[in-house]
């Protein structure tokens, strides 16, 4: 299919057959990225793990373009899984509430962090920034007919989009705030201590993390 009439399909329409699992292993920082870029003719319609044939199947008939293998580059289709954090080793570091492009970790800085399970996508992107390694994928029973994807419903596709596009609202609200509204000399951004002294206390609850699993078993603090 030529670029122009590959353009002549909406990324709405795109969007709509992505499950919105917003993992970036398409190589896009989310799915509506790479619905535009598809749309454009720059990325492939076989790039998606999460969509596996399902997606590629529905972007060959909705660009009328021959169905492909999904390209192993990009990852492999797997089974759905959630995130569970173990908050017993949790130290409140907030990497993976930051992360998350759906909202579905809440917590505090210093406080025990815990997962909106129904809300959770399973993208893992929470996986790679938790310096305690305190968060596993747990498998999820798909809902028995589920409809299009076999793991994924339309409702929670839909809720998914929804919640990543009001993070990014808030996101985008809140970076105007701090920079393009304020006419302090000081700086919004933390200055260099205040950043250090983060990572200094993410070291010491880490060490705090560690000394506490290498202690005998039924020694006391």
């Amino acid at each position: 299919m030529s670029t122009r009439a590959r353009q002549a399909v909406s990324a709405d329409r795109i969007d709509a057959w992505l499950p919105q699992t917003q993992c970036t292993l398409c190589g896009y920082p989310r799915c509506r990225a790479y619905a535009e870029a598809v749309a454009a003719g720059s990325a492939g319609i076989n790039q998606c793990p999460p969509g596996g044939e399902v997606t590629i199947a529905a972007l060959a008939k909705l660009l009328n373009a021959p169905p492909e293998p999904l390209d192993p580059r990009f990852g492999i289709h797997k089974p759905r899984a959630r995130a569970v954090i173990d908050e017993a080793v949790c130290i409140g570091c907030r990497k993976c509430i930051d992360a998350c492009p759906v909202d579905a970790i809440v917590g505090a800085r210093k406080l025990m962090h815990t997962v909106i399970a129904d809300e959770c996508n399973g993208c893992e992107l929470c996986l790679p920034p938790c310096p305690v390694d305190c968060i596993v994928m747990v498998p999820v029973d798909s809902a028995e007919a589920a409809e299009p994807w076999p793991e994924y419903t339309r409702a929670e596709t839909n809720r998914w989009r929804a919640r990543t596009e009001k993070r990014l609202r808030r996101l985008a609200l809140r970076k105007r705030t701090r920079y393009g509204t304020s006419h302090s000399t000081e700086s919004a951004a933390p200055l260099p201590p205040d950043r250090e002294r983060i990572r200094a206390e993410i070291r010491a609850a880490v060490a705090r993390v560690k000394a506490r699993k290498s202690r005998p078993s039924g020694q006391g603090n």
